[in-house]
This record gives structure tokens, C-alpha cells and sequence, in this order.
């Protein structure tokens, strides 16, 4: 049935539906920029608003007076380090020479060499009192690095000891700020999706309506999808509470307008089947014939069974006769398909008369 709808209105509505989703594109690019923005609308709040300015200046510069010292112990700590490591292989050198020529001495047993034994004695000496020398430096500076680090600590365990109640306070301040942001957006897109409801009441069939669906669609996205992900947690609490009162809001809609819907549908099943025919949409009709259904109460008919003239849940005609040929017909066509007669006016008489 569907096929006897204007090929170029089709297509004409297909363009129109593009128009919408095309318009809804640039207003939801628009929105998302508006929407992200409002995200500045207020300063971030930093942890050093909640501490107490003088007492966090004396940590501050405690903490930055022992990484200075500590930065300077590590440098001088490894140039000791390395000063001691020479020291040691000097003395290493000092002693296997030490012990060469002492073994030399032994196999030649001569006397005179007694002078140069206590020389070379002292010379090693020497080199032992200049190790320990540096492995005292090296242990300075371990010890300098170690008072350091220990002060560094302790300006740590104070910051954080101003640190523990100012936190609490950055979150409450989080919290609100978070809050604000989202009544901004709130008040931005919540009177979006009541001009897009009032528009889906009162002119979504206007002649502009690839506009109204395209408004329509960049509300309902805006709400939906640009402002959810920023509603407030605290625990999760809001995001439920909140998706419980949409679901109860949306669900008494839904039942409320279904409630509405069988209210007309009875109104219209009561009417006479002439003022019933008067309020269908002739395209509309013959797009629900196309799906199998009545166009009258929308139930599923079988129209391939070719004794059933009558809708079997309201009484409306769905086929009828040609006044001229007698040929069966579709009782919403205006125009017999065999001989081109028109169609007569659907009245109790005229229907009787069309029979066979």
C-alpha cells in the first residue's frame, strides 16, 4: 500500500529528515562548545586557599632550606666518594710496591737497605692516613645528608599536618563548585527541552518541522547526553536519585499518554464511520495499510484475506466495491485501480449500494 505514496514527496521528506539531522549537528556542536565553556564559569579551588598562609610559608622554606642542603650534600658527598676511591687505590699501589720491594729485601738480606724500609714504611703510612682522611669526608657528608633528610621529613609530616583538615575543605569546595557548574548547564539546557517539548506539541507538523525535529533533537541530546555525565555524584546518591525522578517523570508521561491515546482512540471507534474517515490523513492511511494495519484503531488485520471488506476490531471499511465495475478495491484510494471511477462517499447507503 505504501507504494502509492508520491515517489518525489518521498524522497522530498528524506531530504527534509537530512535538513533535520544536519541542523541538529551544528546546533549540537554549537551546544557542546557552550555547554564546555560553562566549565570556566568559576576558578578552580587550590589546597593553599585552605591553609594558613604563615604557617605554610615557614614549612615552604624548611622544605626548600633542606633540598638545598641536600642537593649540595649529594654533590659533595660523591666528590668524597671518589676522592676516597683514589685514596684507596693509592694506597693499594703503595702497598703491592711496598711488598715487592720487602720480598726483594728478604732475598737479598742486606742491611743497608734498613733506611729505606722505614722510608717506604712511613710513605705507606702516609697513603693509609690520606685514605682515612677521605673516608672521614665521605662519612661528613653521609652524616650532613642524613641530618638533611631527616629535616626534610619533618617539614613533610608538618605539611601534611596542615594538609589533613585543608583537604577536607578542597573537597567540600570541589563539591560545590561541581554543583554550581552543573546549575549553570542546568539553567542552560533545561529551558532548551521545554521549548523542544513545547515545540513537539504545537508545530512539529508545521510547515518548518525539519527545523522543530532538528531543535528537537539537539534538546533532547544536550540534556541527555552533553549534561548527565556532569551531574554531581557525592557517593553516587544525586546520579540515582536523579535517574529516578526521570524515570518516574518519564514513565507517568508514557502512561499518561497512553492512557490518553486509548481515550481518543474510543472516542474515535465511537464516532460514525464518515466523521472517522474525515479525520484520517489519507497518507497516513495508506502507509498503515502498507504495514498490515487498520487505519482506523492501528490493530493488526489480515489484508490478504479477501472476504475480510471490515476491520474486525473497530468496523471500519477497508474494502469496498466500484460503483461502475464492481471491482474490490482499497476503500481509502480515491480512484478505482481498474477503471479510474472515483470514488464515491464511504456512507452506509452508498456502501450497501457498492456491494455485489
Amino acid at each position: 500500500m505504501s507504494k502509492t505514496l508520491r515517489r518525489s514527496q518521498t524522497w522530498f521528506q528524506r531530504a527534509l529528515w537530512l535538513v533535520a539531522f544536519v541542523f541538529a549537528w551544528f546546533l549540537i556542536g554549537l551546544g557542546g562548545k557552550l555547554i564546555n565553556n560553562l566549565g570556566g564559569a568559576e576558578p578552580m579551588p587550590s589546597l593553599e586557599q585552605f591553609i594558613d598562609a604563615g604557617q605554610a610559608t615557614q614549612v615552604r622554606a624548611q622544605q626548600e632550606r633542606a633540598d638545598q642542603v641536600i642537593a649540595a650534600a649529594n654533590d659533595a658527598l660523591a666528590q668524597a666518594r671518589q676522592q676516597h676511591q683514589v685514596a684507596q687505590a693509592n694506597t693499594r699501589a703503595a702497598a703491592e710496591t711496598f711488598q715487592n720491594w720487602l720480598a726483594t729485601r728478604h732475598a737479598t738480606a742486606r742491611p743497608d737497605q734498613d733506611p729505606d724500609l722505614i722510608a717506604r714504611t712511613r710513605e705507606l703510612d702516609q697513603f693509609k692516613a690520606v685514605e682515612r682522611q677521605a673516608l672521614s669526608a665521605v662519612q661528613q657528608q653521609q652524616q650532613v645528608l642524613l641530618d638533611a633528610q631527616q629535616q626534610r621529613q619533618h617539614a613533610n609530616l608538618r605539611r601534611q599536618e596542615l594538609e589533613k583538615p585543608a583537604l577536607d575543605a578542597l573537597e567540600r569546595a570541589m563539591q560545590r563548585r561541581e554543583l554550581h557548574i552543573f546549575l549553570y548547564r542546568l539553567m542552560l539546557t533545561a529551558p532548551l527541552l521545554a521549548v523542544a517539548g513545547w515545540l513537539y506539541a504545537k508545530q512539529r507538523k508545521s510547515a518548518y518541522w525539519p527545523f522543530v525535529w532538528g531543535f528537537i533533537f539537539f534538546a533532547g541530546f544536550a540534556f541527555f547526553v552533553e549534561l548527565v555525565p556532569y551531574l554531581p555524584s557525592y557517593g553516587g546518591y544525586v546520579r540515582y536519585l536523579v535517574g529516578i525522578l526521570l524515570t518516574v517523570v518519564i514513565g507517568r508521561q508514557a502512561i499518561v499518554g497512553l492512557q490518553r491515546y486509548l481515550a481518543r482512540q474510543q472516542q474515535q471507534e465511537a464516532l460514525p464511520e464518515t466523521e472517522r474517515r474525515a479525520t484520517l490523513n489519507y497518507e497516513l492511511a495508506l502507509k498503515r495499510l502498507g504495514h498490515g494495519l487498520c487505519p482506523g484503531c492501528e490493530r493488526s488485520v489480515d489484508l490478504k484475506d479477501t472476504t475480510l471488506d471490515y476491520c474486525p476490531h473497530c468496523g471500519i471499511g477497508l474494502f469496498d466495491h466500484c460503483g461502475r465495475c464492481k471491482v474490490r478495491k482499497n476503500a481509502f484510494l480515491n480512484f478505482c485501480q481498474l477503471c479510474g471511477t472515483p470514488a464515491r462517499p464511504h456512507t452506509a447507503d452508498a456502501r450497501d449500494q457498492a456491494r455485489p
